[in-house]
C-alpha cells in the first residue's frame, strides 16, 4: 500500500501542548480510530519538540537557530499512514482538527 506523510502546521503556542484546547486534543486521539476504520494505517507518528529547538543548515553551511521559513506556522507534528491512494490519504489528513494551521499531504517515494 503506498504511503503518504501527513504534515500539520499550526501556530506554535507558549506552553506547547498544555495550552491545547481539551477538544482539540480528544479530536486528535480518536484520529487513529478512524483511520482504522477507513481501512488505512498509521505506520510512524512521533512526537516534534518545539520549534525553538530547531537549528537550519543553510547551503553556505551556516547554522542558525529556529525553523527555516520565517511564519507564524511550525511543524506541530507529522506521521505516515499507509492508505489505498491519495484521495484516501487526503481524506485522512480532513480528519485532523486544525485551530490555525494547515495539513499538507504528500506522497512518499517507494522503497
Amino acid at each position: 500500500m503506498p504511503q503518504y506523510a501527513i504534515l500539520i502546521y499550526e501556530t506554535e503556542l507558549p506552553g506547547g501542548a498544555a495550552d491545547i484546547p481539551p477538544e482539540v486534543m480528544e479530536a486528535n486521539m480518536a484520529v487513529e480510530g478512524r483511520i482504522a476504520e477507513m481501512g488505512a494505517r498509521v505506520v510512524y507518528e512521533p512526537a516534534l519538540q518545539p520549534a525553538s529547538t530547531t537549528r537550519t543548515i543553510h547551503r553556505d553551511g551556516m547554522v542558525t537557530d529556529g525553523p527555516f521559513l520565517e511564519t507564524k506556522e511550525v511543524i506541530a507534528g507529522f506521521f505516515v499512514v499507509e492508505a489505498a491512494d491519495l484521495d484516501q490519504a487526503v481524506a485522512i489528513g480532513r480528519l485532523l482538527p486544525i485551530m490555525d494551521g494547515a495539513v499538507e499531504v504528500r506522497p512518499l517515494l517507494p522503497v
